[in-house]
């Protein structure tokens, strides 16, 4: 669990030391709720910020002493207390949590769960309670295992990021065949998860990447690797380097070595949509990198959220910006269906699962990029 006044970080900087081990409690089953344990647990970039307490501490923001984290994986439903309620779970089902703490009155999500929602209580437990609506059944005959349903919140995510972001691309361009066009992504498995579906649509393809096993992974599910490490100055030099005349000019050269790519992937129009997840030190290269009438779509924030542009040059070159967040409650079991009938998921065996002792060290590697897999998962109770 993460404590309110918790220090960040253990001895050597890692954020796995703000997590600590102790009983946690909650009350008795109240109607519609069931009590569940957590089988696979989704490391997510939002236990990161949790753990990091930025954008927001948690805790504070909750005004709860102690949060327990972990809003994506698998669960087995142990008892439910429907009290009348019509509940689509029963004892024994495996399902997936549904991270929506607070929605608006179209479904989407205001507050997350086990993250700012308070009295949310997520998977980083051997036991927890939560609401019946946020579990959705794991189809009972699936032909995919239980690790790669725990991959489902990138895929979810995915989904109606594509969804929105195709959309308004083909409110420009209403007619092409997307064949003649290329999406791009800068990395991580949203992004990865997005590309298939671009591809699917006919797309060119291509994403960024930093070592040989993640380069060789998407060459092999038919997307277009950009080496990362051919353009080390490509970030955004922090504030207090910009002065650095030596390091600006490495980077004028990362970022024109690296739009040349872009061009040769192209045919010299830049790329007709940009998933850039990544944020404020690579956003500039991003909307170089965008043809004209084309998207950049965002889901997330990883490195930044603070951004700024020109907008008589976006609106000169009509471009369209896209930011989604989760993705719509009601939506999800058509998600699942969509998952599960074309086959559209995680790689069989490209996750990589920490045991639940090893959560700590799973948060440092994840902090630090040591994980080559899109995909990392923790163990909590034995299937």
């Amino acid at each position: 669990m993460l404590r309110s006044g918790s220090l960040v970080g253990t001895s050597d900087g890692g954020p796995g030391g703000a997590l600590q081990r102790d009983l946690f409690s909650f009350g008795p089953l109240e109607e519609g709720e069931a009590l569940v344990e957590p089988i696979l647990g989704s490391w997510e970039a939002n236990i990161d910020h949790a753990l990091a307490r930025s954008p927001i501490d948690v805790c504070s923001s909750r005004g709860e002493d102690a949060v327990v984290l972990g809003n994506l994986g698998v669960v087995r439903v142990l008892k439910v207390n429907a009290a009348g309620r019509d509940v689509q779970v029963r004892e024994g089902d495996l399902c997936l949590l549904l991270p929506f703490g607070k929605c608006d009155r179209y479904g989407y999500a205001e507050l997350a769960y086990a993250y700012d929602a308070p009295h949310t209580i997520g998977l980083l437990t051997k036991r927890s309670k939560m609401d019946t609506r946020v579990l959705l059944p794991i189809p009972a005959d699936t032909a995919y295992s239980l690790p790669q349903w725990a991959t489902y919140g990138r895929y979810f995510t995915a989904w109606d990021n594509w969804q929105k972001a195709y959309g308004c691309w083909r409110t420009q361009i209403a007619d092409d065949d997307p064949s003649g066009h290329l999406v791009f992504g800068w990395g991580g498995g949203v992004a990865f998860a997005e590309l298939m579906l671009a591809r699917r649509a006919g797309f060119r393809v291509a994403m960024t990447a930093g070592s040989d096993e993640r380069i060789a992974f998407l060459r092999a599910h038919g997307i277009v690797p950009v080496d990362r490490r051919l353009y080390p100055d490509l970030s955004l030099p922090p504030r207090q380097a910009r002065a650095d005349r030596e390091r600006l000019a490495r980077r004028r050269q990362s970022v024109a070595d690296f739009l040349g790519v872009v061009d040769e992937l192209s045919d010299g129009r830049g790329a007709a949509i940009f998933v850039d997840n990544i944020g404020e030190p690579l956003y500039d290269v991003t909307v170089k990198a965008l043809a004209r009438e084309g998207v950049v779509t965002t889901c997330g924030w990883k490195a930044g959220m603070r951004l700024s542009h020109l907008r008589g040059a976006e609106c000169i070159s009509r471009h369209i910006h896209v930011n989604t967040h989760v993705w719509r409650l009601p939506d999800s079991p058509a998600i699942r269906d969509f998952q599960e009938a074309g086959g559209w998921t995680a790689p069989e065996g490209s996750t990589v699962v920490y045991d639940f002792e090893e959560v700590p060290r799973l948060a440092d590697d994840y902090a630090a990029g040591r994980i080559e897999s899109y995909f990392p998962l923790y163990n909590v109770n034995p299937l």
